[in-house]
């Protein structure tokens, strides 16, 4: 794991907050209209997670999100400020294309079928799996919300190099027994 880190990945504060209980360990990911006509690229090994409301809706989750969109409510930092507390080192990216490849990937996420499939046709057909094993920090980084993280885009680069020291692993429930 690298000592610190200035890149950060842009994604639901509800799936953050799945990803910090260990209910998941995958993002699905197609990327945002600002990266151009390849879509996401997968650019950096290690990352924060960057929690964000943009776009998020309760109707685009599985039926049973319910815990983690209180969550991702509850945490939520105050307006102008963000909450930084996730870390994620990527253990594997798998490009899919063909969509009977995500059958067994939809129940390992909190997204909705419904919404993994509209990302998969969105433009073209395809999205990125990214396998993460997760580290968290027991308080969160608070940083401004600087007009340069906005828009639709997938990677942002923060305003300074946020340590990864003391961070504790994320135990990944989902592969758990009685999961």
């Amino acid at each position: 794991m690298q000592a610190e880190n200035p890149w950060a990945l842009k994604e639901w504060a509800v799936v953050c907050a799945a990803l910090a209980e260990g209910a998941q360990a995958l993002v699905l990911r197609k990327g945002g209209i600002a990266e151009g006509p390849d879509g996401f690229q997968a650019e950096h090994p290690e990352f924060w997670l960057l929690p964000t409301q943009f776009h998020q809706s309760a109707n685009q989750l599985r039926p049973d999100a319910g815990r983690w969109i209180e969550r991702a409510a509850a945490y939520a930092p105050p307006a102008g400020k963000l909450s930084i507390d996730l870390y994620a080192v990527v253990e594997s990216v798998r490009r899919i294309v063909r969509e009977d490849e995500l059958e067994e990937l939809i129940p390992q996420q909190i997204l909705a079928r419904d919404t993994v499939l509209q990302r998969f046709h969105y433009r073209q057909p395809g999205l990125f799996a990214l396998e993460l094993r997760l580290w968290q920090r027991e308080s969160p980084w608070t940083l401004p919300d600087l007009p340069a993280y906005a828009g639709c885009h997938s990677w942002v680069e923060l305003d300074r190099t946020l340590s990864t020291d003391g961070l504790r692993q994320v135990v990944d429930g989902a592969s758990q027994p009685g999961r």
